[in-house]
């Protein structure tokens, strides 16, 4: 069995600013699509600066900030390098109730990133 190569740390930062990027973005559009009736504030989190992430002001409702909070510090610990998509890592950390949103989130938002955001979505459909 081979063992990894392991990257250097510029790039594994790269990597995990994509994927935080993402997710903020996927977590975004789904908010907007799916909860356009409720409420929204910016959301300001302690442990990640979103809007340094993305680029702009995220307003999102309760709900999708608690599962925005939960994808991002999940994602920022993740001890696994290089990161498999989460569906094949053999360890699950995202609490079940979140993985099952975060499926959720990623069927909705994964078709619709095409329309918001063209480039982005064409490098997550064929890279």
């Amino acid at each position: 069995m081979r063992t990894p190569i392991p990257e250097p740390a510029a790039q594994a930062q790269a990597h995990l600013r994509r994927d935080l990027r993402t997710l903020v973005e996927f977590i975004e559009i789904f908010c907007k699509g799916q909860h356009a009736a409720a409420a929204r504030s910016p959301v300001a989190l302690k442990s990640h600066d979103v809007p340094g992430i993305v680029g702009h002001e995220v307003a999102l409702c309760p709900d999708c900030v608690k599962l925005l909070t939960h994808a991002l510090v999940k994602r920022s610990a993740c001890p696994m390098n290089p990161k498999p998509a989460c569906k094949h890592c053999p360890n699950h950390c995202y609490h079940p109730t979140y993985r099952r949103q975060i499926r959720q989130v990623m069927q909705y938002s994964g078709k619709r990133l095409i329309l918001t955001h063209p480039i982005q979505g064409l490098l997550r459909y064929f890279f």
